[in-house]
């Protein structure tokens, strides 16, 4: 009796924070600082010794604080970035039609790729604009512009990514590549979602341009496993959605004239500069760096955030006076976001140190034996739903999905792949980013029309990792 007792302690604060988000009674903030006190109980009874509660509190706080602030400056180091490169649309935007290419190419290639840089959903803000001005509105543009969150785990150059793998111990280049391999597939999986949705919009895909479309997202997906294999995982993102979509955009609107290229050259360069600089940065070994702790990851000088702020205010610079202006806004719209993650991970590091997080696992995989992995990706998905970021799900969750997945045989890498993945298809999908997109729209829809009409996206990443978890046991006793 008193081992279900403390079950039911350990997992409160996780069952309050899915109840609040749910609910809609709180947002991420007040949801979290609720979870953070419930967890006060489980923590206190699950340590050794009780005693040790403050010593364990002010300790885990403070390396947990350390963990957080690097993906908030790399949040920061995106809104940047984007102020930055933010310019009014021309006064002709509105003049191309809405055609399957174009609809392709502003989702599936162009919001990944803003996201990729900026994160965030940021990509769907721009996706949703891109809609918008070929005259597409309602559910149906609010769901394609969502379908450019296809790669929330290298969204903002991955500090979501970065975060679960030091949460565990592992080495992100590991954990982005073992995510790489479900996201590759559910990414052809979504250009069948994405003529059905297009199609609902009143932009009909013809089957020679459906055979189009396959091809590039094919491209994309190679695209995206090479640059985790070879290349530093930041940069994976930007390279896989970049290379196709310069090829779409030279189809679609070949630069005319030397004005043409001077316009063309005048909007890469942002891009290609920081991409160049992320690469360079990663070249450099033995930079200098800040290590307070010796078992938690450095922040050397090379760090993405470091490079993202310092592209960031050159290019703020180059746009000056309006420098200042976009730089504050930039900080006043991170507010909120950045509290949020520094919550999480206090919430996610508390757990794990205090073996909340192991016992939970522990638990789940005794009652559900030889299946309990097969819980890994829809928690994971409930996870991103709810918290609405990747660096939200596995704060909260990574370090349970990963003890659920080694109590049954999986590595944790194996385990962390799977809810990296899970866990960031969902948050592309959440309650907040539905949300927002829908008050961008400002039309009346609702979220859940979002939903239904990307019903078969959510049952992908379901099924596509259920299937890698069979391949895997497979494999096992092979």
């Amino acid at each position: 009796m008193r081992a279900v007792m403390l079950l039911l302690l350990q997992s409160a604060p996780l069952l309050l924070l899915l109840a609040l988000l749910l609910s809609g009674r709180a947002g991420p903030v007040g949801a979290c600082l609720a979870a953070l006190a419930a967890a006060l109980p489980a923590i206190a009874l699950t340590l050794p010794e009780a005693a040790a509660l403050p010593g364990f509190l002010a300790r885990e706080l403070v390396r947990g604080a350390y963990l957080a602030a690097q993906p908030m400056a790399v949040l920061l180091g995106g809104l940047l970035f984007h102020a930055a490169v933010t310019r009014l649309a021309p006064a002709d935007a509105a003049a191309h039609p809405a055609t399957p290419r174009r609809v392709f190419a502003a989702t599936l290639l162009g919001g990944a790729f803003v996201e990729s840089v900026t994160g965030f959903a940021v990509g769907a803000v721009f996706a949703l604009a891109s809609l918008r001005r070929m005259g597409l509105s309602g559910a149906p543009a609010g769901a394609l512009a969502l379908l450019a969150l296809v790669l929330v785990p290298w969204g903002g150059l991955g500090p979501g990514t970065a975060l679960g793998a030091a949460l565990i111990g592992e080495p992100a280049q590991r954990v982005a590549l073992a995510t790489a391999w479900p996201s590759a597939a559910w990414m052809l999986c979504l250009a069948p979602v994405l003529w059905r949705v297009s199609a609902a919009a009143g932009v009909p895909v013809p089957g020679p341009e459906r055979l189009r479309q396959l091809g590039l997202m094919t491209v994309v997906a190679a695209l995206l496993l090479a640059a985790n294999l070879f290349l530093p995982f930041e940069a994976a993102g930007i390279i896989a959605t970049g290379l196709p979509l310069l090829w779409v955009l030279w189809r679609l609107d070949p630069p005319q004239g030397p004005e043409g290229w001077r316009r063309a050259a005048t909007a890469l360069a942002p891009w290609a500069g920081l991409t160049l600089a992320l690469l360079l940065a990663r070249s450099w070994q033995g930079a200098p760096a800040i290590r307070p702790f010796p078992d938690l990851p450095a922040l050397p000088a090379t760090h993405v955030a470091v490079v993202l702020c310092c592209v960031s205010a050159v290019l703020l610079a180059l746009r000056a006076p309006g420098a200042l202006p976009a730089a504050g806004g930039a900080l006043f719209r991170a507010r909120r976001p950045a509290l949020a993650m520094l919550l999480y991970v206090l919430l996610g590091r508390l757990l794990a140190g205090a073996g909340v997080a192991a016992a939970l696992a522990g638990a789940a995989a005794q009652a559900l034996g030889p299946f309990a992995a097969y819980a890994l990706p829809p928690l994971g998905l409930v996870s991103g739903l709810v918290t609405g970021s990747n660096v939200g799900s596995n704060a909260a969750l990574m370090p349970v999905q990963v003890a659920l997945g080694q109590a049954a045989g999986l590595t944790s890498v194996q385990a962390a792949g799977l809810h990296n993945f899970a866990g960031s298809a969902g948050a592309g999908l959440s309650f907040a980013v539905t949300a927002m997109i829908a008050a961008l729209l400002a039309d009346g829809t609702r979220p859940a029309r979002f939903w239904r009409l990307l019903a078969p996206a959510l049952a992908a990443v379901l099924l596509i990792g259920w299937g890698i978890l069979a391949l895997e046991a497979g494999a096992g006793k092979g």
